[in-house]
């Protein structure tokens, strides 16, 4: 199967045989073994070029698939009980990526000095398989469920915080429809836009608030909020250490945000590998069963 890949790619015996060290005749006798056994004619074949049939077209897909498993599950093997080593490629939003990830991954790469963390933070939501990262932290669910596998890293939990000056000369809201009275400041990567939904007991609420300041960047607007700008939409990770310090302080406490979920996606179509799961596993005992930022909050007595 992996010689007919490699001839299906190239259009060419000689090809395929000079990558995989093989003669030409070597890899014509395995085509036509693999052609007997199935008992269908993959390759045209002709003097100047080879040339997949119908029946060789539909076969490639399947094929490289488990071409590429079969490598996957030999790197498993090659790499057990070895120290991890070489690139690892992980993708994060800024906020989470600068404030909790990067110190995480520090740690975990302490014991592997062969290991080489790559660590690409950015608030767009890059594709994962498309720009060939190893492993992707993202807020919220799956873009593709067929493609990206999940496991679960944290809650996410979302706060509305102002600075205490903010509300000195506008006032503290005590319902949700009073936010349409105030400056707010607005994550543009929200899935419903500046409408914001709040819970209380079987009670819901749902205001459209005023965007006084957007931005797709949590740190941003994080800055815009200690600056007094106005009340920003937040979640605890990032707001945690203002909040403990007195410089943000919560905004309808008795209102419950949605709640999210940090997770870590991985291509679904391959094994991971071991540096993966060995991060993966590291980054759940970091932040399971209650992540280290919700505890700090907790014990001050700034969340339920």
């Amino acid at each position: 199967m992996e010689i007919f890949v490699e001839v299906a790619k190239l259009r060419s015996f000689s090809e395929a045989g000079r990558r995989l060290g093989l003669t030409r005749a070597m890899v014509s006798k395995h085509i036509l073994q693999l052609e007997d056994k199935l008992q269908a004619r993959l390759l045209h074949r002709s003097t100047r070029e080879v040339s997949l049939t119908d029946v060789g077209q539909a076969y490639l897909a399947p094929c490289m698939a488990t071409v590429a498993q079969a490598r996957e599950a030999a790197l498993v093997v090659a790499q057990t009980g070895a120290d991890l080593a070489g690139p690892l490629r992980i993708q994060a939003p800024s906020s989470f990526g600068s404030e909790w990830l990067a110190g995480a991954v520090a740690r975990f790469s302490l014991p592997h000095p062969l290991l080489e963390p790559l660590l690409y933070v950015d608030d767009a939501l890059l594709d994962p398989i498309e720009h060939g990262f190893d492993l992707t932290i993202r807020v919220g669910g799956i873009p593709d469920v067929h493609a990206l596998a999940m496991r679960p890293l944290a809650p996410c939990r979302a706060v509305l915080c102002a600075a205490p000056a903010y509300l000195a000369r506008h006032g503290v809201p005590q319902a949700p429809q009073q936010l349409q009275q105030h400056r707010c400041l607005h994550f543009s990567h929200l899935t419903d836009g500046t409408q914001w939904h709040f819970a209380r007991g079987a009670e819901r609420q749902s205001v459209r608030v005023p965007a006084a300041f957007t931005a797709n960047n949590g740190l941003v607007l994080q800055q815009a909020a200690l600056a007094g700008l106005g009340i920003v939409y937040n979640t605890t990770f990032l707001a945690w250490r203002s909040l403990m310090e007195g410089t943000l302080v919560p905004v309808l406490a008795d209102w419950e945000l949605p709640l999210n979920h940090l997770s870590a996606l991985y291509p679904a179509s391959r094994q991971p590998s071991p540096k993966v799961r060995a991060l993966i596993d590291f980054l759940v005992a970091e932040y399971q069963p209650d992540p280290p930022w919700d505890r700090e909050l907790r014990a001050a007595g700034l969340l339920a």
